[in-house]
């Protein structure tokens, strides 16, 4: 679905991201994590068309996205969202839904935004003001609804379960879960929890000063000492304790 091949982001003297390579399947659900500054957004960022890289390969269903904008490539079927919720001002819960919806899908489609107000226990707050009325959590749906709303098949979800208590982050994850398989998307998950990242994807990207420097099963990738030196400094979790 999704190919990356040497793809590299300067800006000015630094390197965000260096020579990064993976690709992404059908339906595959992948955990992107690394400590802060690693280059996460950088790559959301570049996938989505918010930033061009310096060099390198990028493919969507085998269509380059070099010089497509993001609004060609949210057509294609890419979809995001954002860390820090931002609904359109003076409007509505379904009102975001529905601009978001026009903008990635070129469309007005209710009975979609219907299901995705159930889907993500929105439903009694459609009719509420986006910005003002809504707690951290359905600020969080809404963020992940309005990337639904545009049609994806590849969903990239930049930290949408951070800031939640333990109690809420279940409950997300489950609709999370619901989500992918409703719509049977492929999603990229960036997230700082080992236990959610696990328990959501099989497969697991870990990211450090711009590069990839572990890709496999969660189990294998957090045991891994290059790993953990990236979090602790140490090589492994007991010399770090």
């Amino acid at each position: 679905m999704l190919t990356l091949e040497g793809v590299q982001v300067n800006f000015g003297g630094v390197q965000a991201l260096k020579s990064a390579s993976f690709s992404v399947a059908e339906g595959e659900s992948i955990g992107l994590v690394g400590p802060n500054g690693a280059g996460k957004t950088t790559l959301f960022n570049v996938i989505s068309g918010v930033v061009r890289p310096t060099a390198g390969r990028l493919d969507f269903r085998g269509t380059s996205l070099l010089k497509l904008p993001d609004w060609k490539r949210a057509r294609l079927g890419i979809g995001r969202s954002f860390q820090i919720p931002r609904p359109f001002g003076h409007c509505t819960v379904r009102e975001n839904l529905l601009v978001a919806q026009r903008f990635g899908a070129g469309k007005k489609d209710p009975k979609r935004i219907d299901e995705i107000l159930d889907i993500l226990n929105l439903r009694d707050k459609a009719d509420r003001d986006a910005t003002n009325e809504l707690a951290l959590t359905e600020h969080k749906a809404l963020e992940v609804g309005k990337a639904l709303a545009t049609e994806p098949s590849l969903l990239l979800l930049d930290e949408v379960l951070a800031g939640l208590e333990t109690s809420s982050k279940r409950a997300f994850m489950e609709r999370l879960a619901a989500v992918r398989d409703r719509y049977r998307l492929a999603m990229v998950i960036i997230e700082h929890d080992i236990a959610t990242i696990a328990a959501l994807c099989p497969r697991v990207l870990v990211l450090n000063f711009g590069q990839i420097i572990a890709d496999g099963s969660p189990g294998a990738v957090f045991r891994d000492p290059e790993v953990i030196r990236s979090y602790t400094g140490e090589t492994t979790l007991a010399e770090a304790s």
